[in-house]
């Protein structure tokens, strides 16, 4: 079944409830085709010491973190399509390297996979233990989910989950209080006057477009040059 996968196929096919009232059947095997391969590229890629590792799905993934931020020394590990289970699955390549610091944004995905929040928020906890205890030195950061906009039609599965995606970001500011985790709160600064992701910054109400990735990154800066 590819990189340990075999766990998480059993675990997927549960039916998990939670506090927020999700119960439906959901399952954390999914894949794109270019998983393996994107995982092997990574973990033959070489090492340098002092590494800022970008890490989750599509809105990672679409980023040129170097460009973008002026970043020799950062590294790009966001799939298309991942979950957090699909992190978990691969963080030991990430942990492997020993980053300066490690930059989080995951979960939308699995919120629409009906992944239910308290699981979501768990496999946070997850990601959090792994990393302290494979790679101590490294500085965590938790990026709250973006909001998603239900006026286009291209991601439906995303859309109208705005409830599931405050509650986890309430989660996540709670684990970075809890842990000792710095929490950097993306969602407030992409929002319309109807509380949904921004048109000027989205073309199909899910992904960020060119002046969306600009504003993402002046919140970053700070994280980055004065830590």
């Amino acid at each position: 079944m590819g990189i340990k996968h075999g766990f998480f196929f059993i675990l997927g096919m549960f039916f998990i409830g939670s506090a927020s009232g999700q119960s439906s059947k959901w399952d954390s095997t999914y894949r794109p085709s270019t998983y393996e391969y994107r995982v092997s590229q990574f973990e033959s890629y070489p090492k340098n010491p002092g590494e800022i590792i970008f890490l989750g799905n599509s809105l990672t993934a679409r980023a040129d973190w170097n460009e973008l931020l002026q970043l020799p020394l950062a590294r790009n590990r966001g799939i298309s399509g991942d979950i957090t289970f699909g992190v978990l699955d691969r963080l030991q390549e990430v942990t492997g390297r020993k980053p300066a610091k490690l930059f989080i944004l995951i979960g939308i995905n699995d919120i629409s996979r009906n992944i239910s929040d308290s699981l979501i928020v768990r496999n946070y906890e997850r990601i959090i233990f792994k990393v302290q205890n494979e790679s101590p030195g490294t500085k965590i950061y938790f990026q709250t989910l973006l909001p998603v906009n239900n006026d286009f039609t291209q991601f439906k599965n995303h859309y109208n989950k705005d409830g599931h995606i405050l509650n986890v970001n309430n989660h996540i500011k709670k684990l970075g209080e809890k842990y000792g985790i710095e929490i950097i709160d993306l969602f407030p600064h992409f929002l319309n006057e109807q509380n949904k992701l921004d048109k000027k910054y989205t073309e199909d109400g899910l992904h960020l477009n060119a002046a969306g990735y600009i504003v993402w990154a002046k919140i970053l800066k700070k994280y980055i040059i004065n830590e």
